[in-house]
């Protein structure tokens, strides 16, 4: 037997997880380069949770695989949001381990950004990840 893909709870969504990266009151942003729909918008970076995985190991996982990191997952942010049917994102704030290496984009990004809070809105966010990104916004500037 196949295991199914993990789903949100009472519900036939897959979960996807996505990554508030913070270093020094910054948020990482990575621009898309694929697929063209999506090309050139600004994302937090992540992925698709596996059949068995937990959602801060998929983040653990997608952050090495994307951008060639040793992150650790800090907290979830508040909420989920629909994505493209059956999929939802869920955000965690996650930090760099001690000698991980400086994020670099391998997979589907074309250009990383280390935001400051003033800053934050001058990249061109993919609207799923907007509401994430004013939570983690408004935690950053009031020194969370």
């Amino acid at each position: 037997m196949i295991p199914s893909t993990p789903k949100t709870p009472g519900t036939d969504r897959i979960v996807v997880v996505g990554a508030a990266l913070l270093d020094g009151g910054r948020l990482l942003a990575a621009r898309r380069s694929a697929p063209a729909d999506l090309a050139g918008r600004w994302e937090l970076p992540g992925g698709k949770v596996e059949p068995g995985e937990r959602p801060e190991d998929a983040l653990v996982r997608e952050l090495r695989e994307e951008l060639g990191v040793d992150a650790e997952p800090v907290e979830r942010v508040p909420g989920q949001w629909p994505l493209r049917t059956p999929y939802v994102l869920q955000v965690w704030t996650a930090r760099l381990r001690p000698g991980s290496p400086a994020p670099q984009p391998l997979e589907d990004h074309d250009e990383l950004r280390w935001l400051t809070p003033d800053r934050i809105w001058e990249v061109d966010w993919l609207d799923q990840d907007v509401p994430a990104v004013r939570e983690v916004a408004d935690a950053i500037a009031s020194g969370a």
